[in-house]
């Protein structure tokens, strides 16, 4: 099972279009995809139609439970099929935006996230995390989870400002760690008619050259379409020019999962 985490510390960069985008994509390719709303936000959440805040199980009971000390937590009890073949859900509520105050005394729940998708990794071929904008112990569990993290990044200037706050946490997170994840630029809502935009992308391949992903996902109205309808705009609208550019994302993310297993198996 692999487990991609979506993480970026500024907000409306397209963190929830892309998991969205790329979990609809595997599924629809015959992967067994289980996405992960880690957001107290919880737009992943409301996109596949559950509210959160009414939902009675979700990644708020499974943090709750594990610092209560249970046995025996069995992570299928949070998670949810959604309308869509091969795609499930465990869903936000909103009570994980209190999580960090009620854990702050408790030790060991960074790992969380990561032990529930132990017991599930028969279940499924990947995972997809979409983690919340802020440094705090949701994201803490999204980038410890995952072996790759895709960074979704606005090419203007305060996004790149974000983006440095975000490079420095993944390093500052895996400081210690002897396998640390891959990570991936993705530029986002791209405007090519911008001067501001194409300034801004050189920018961006200028400061992470060997990070960046040489192409795009643009501005594109049939994103917010599905997002109303709560269909993955890979199903909605698969002839659509995002889609286009999330598929040539997702064949060069599964390519580099060949090579990295290819390479561990050699080690």
């Amino acid at each position: 099972m692999k487990i991609w985490t979506v993480s970026n510390q500024k907000g409306g960069v397209g963190k929830t279009t892309t998991v969205v985008s790329l979990a609809g994509l595997l599924s629809s390719w015959g992967f067994r995809t289980l996405v992960v709303d880690l957001d107290p936000h919880g737009s992943l959440t409301s996109y596949f139609k559950l509210n959160p805040d009414e939902i009675e199980l979700s990644v708020y009971n499974l943090f709750h439970d594990t610092g209560q000390k249970k046995t025996n937590i069995d992570p299928h009890a949070y998670i949810q099929t959604t309308e869509f073949d091969g795609l499930s859900i465990l869903p936000a509520s909103t009570a994980i935006a209190t999580l960090d105050r009620q854990v702050a005394s408790l030790g060991g729940m960074g790992l969380v996230v990561s032990n529930a998708l132990k017991k599930v990794s028969n279940d499924y071929d990947y995972v997809l995390i979409d983690s919340p904008p802020m440094l705090g112990i949701l994201m803490i569990n999204a980038l410890a989870a995952c072996q790759h993290i895709i960074i979704p990044s606005l090419a203007e200037h305060l996004a790149l400002k974000g983006l440095e706050r975000m490079i420095h946490t993944v390093e500052m997170v895996f400081k210690s760690r002897k396998n640390k994840p891959s990570y991936t630029i993705v530029p986002t809502l791209f405007d090519k008619r911008t001067r501001a935009a194409r300034d801004s992308l050189i920018r961006l391949k200028q400061s992470y050259p060997e990070n960046v992903w040489n192409s795009v996902i643009p501005i594109d109205t049939k994103v917010r379409d599905a997002s109303i309808e709560g269909v993955p705009v890979t199903l909605y609208a698969p002839k659509s020019k995002s889609v286009e550019a999330y598929t040539a994302l997702l064949e060069l993310l599964l390519l580099e999962n060949k090579k990295v297993d290819k390479k561990m198996a050699v080690n």
